[in-house]
């Protein structure tokens, strides 16, 4: 099912990108390969992003990283082409011409665009420090590991310098929001490294959807080899008091709102409480049952802008610190990337929060 709604997501967006190449470039002949490439490139993202799933090595490493590259580059062009053609037809309608330029333009426009998208891919994940106040609250300094998807797409070297710049941080606490291990090979050496960190009041998190496309047994084995405080509609006690409550993906293991009252009316109100989950729902029924401050994740911030206003239709809040009726709630971009190994207006990064 997942390779037949890409089939038709590549065709859509590679019917797009061959209008604009007919607008823009009709003298170039461009009828014969605008229908044969489509059909070619569409069959090797396809076949890349099924093989990578089942194999390992050399050869589906690179075939991961031009299959999904592809992918990216025919997503950009959609966007940019689609831009062009609705700027085209405005112009038309006032008797305008912009043949002459804006096919060279839109050109030009992509390969920038495309190779800032790669820039910052494949960057290291920034330190974003964010500091919030919380009255009672011990001063603490916590890390957030969100939707770092390390496997076949993100290297153990490349996860050794993330975590190197949290281990610089010296966090009291990591929280874990989800989305941290995909398929590929050697993932429990991703595991032992990051329990390797080791902060004095350890490390907590919970599963984000992929935990579970991926194998909820194979997830758990991971969480429980990087020393993970795992919490399923659990709550836990930090050696300082603060305590922490954590719950299932709300859209894959279908957690309510009201799930989310009853799980936090379980903890005392005269302690602070953290509520961390992946996606970034029920902040409100969170605030009300006395939450200080929720993580999640899941967003991206979009990964590759516009995607961003895509993700809003299904998320009032996608990034950023917001105060929900008091409470503070951060909602990181994630440490790298999904599939496409492209980020643009959109930095992936490890949030460091210093409570006060």
């Amino acid at each position: 099912m997942f390779l037949l709604i890409m089939t038709f997501v590549l065709w859509g967006m590679q019917a797009v990108n061959g209008a604009w190449l007919f607008i823009a470039f009709p003298r170039l002949g461009w009828k014969i390969p605008a229908g044969v490439v489509p059909l070619l490139l569409t069959a090797f993202i396809l076949f890349g992003m099924s093989y990578t799933r089942t194999h390992e090595g050399m050869f589906a490493g690179a075939l991961y990283y031009a299959s999904y590259i592809c992918f990216g580059l025919v997503f950009l062009a959609f966007c940019i082409s689609a831009a062009c053609v609705f700027l085209s037809w405005i112009l038309q309608f006032f008797h305008l011409s912009a043949r002459a330029w804006l096919g060279p333009l839109s050109l030009a426009v992509m390969g920038v665009v495309f190779a800032l998208s790669l820039w910052g891919g494949f960057s290291t994940p920034r330190v974003k420090r964010v500091h919030v106040t919380v009255p009672g609250a011990p001063k603490m300094k916590i890390a957030l590991v969100s939707d770092s998807h390390v496997g076949m797409g993100v290297s153990l070297s490349r996860f050794d310098k993330a975590l190197r710049k949290i281990e610089a941080e010296r966090p009291d606490v990591i929280f874990l929001l989800g989305d941290i291990f995909e398929y590929g090979p050697g993932l429990k050496k991703y595991a032992a490294r990051l329990k390797q960190t080791n902060p004095p009041l350890g490390i907590y998190g919970v599963f984000g959807n992929h935990e579970y496309y991926v194998g909820y047994d194979h997830s758990k084995m991971l969480f429980k080899e990087a020393g993970v405080n795992l919490l399923e509609n659990q709550t836990a006690a930090l050696a300082n008091g603060v305590q922490v409550a954590g719950v299932k993906d709300a859209r894959t293991a279908r957690v309510t709102a009201q799930d989310v009252t009853n799980l936090l009316a379980q903890t005392n109100p005269e302690k602070p409480l953290v509520f961390l989950s992946h996606t970034p729902l029920y902040a409100e029924e969170a605030a009300a049952a006395g939450a200080d401050l929720m993580f999640s994740g899941h967003t991206h911030n979009g990964q590759i802008f516009p995607f961003k206003y895509l993700v809003k239709l299904q998320f009032p809040r996608v990034y950023g610190l917001y105060d929900v009726n008091g409470m503070n709630f951060y909602i990181t971009s994630g440490m790298f990337y999904w599939g496409i190994p492209l980020r643009f207006l959109a930095p992936a990064e490890i949030p460091v929060i210093e409570v006060n």
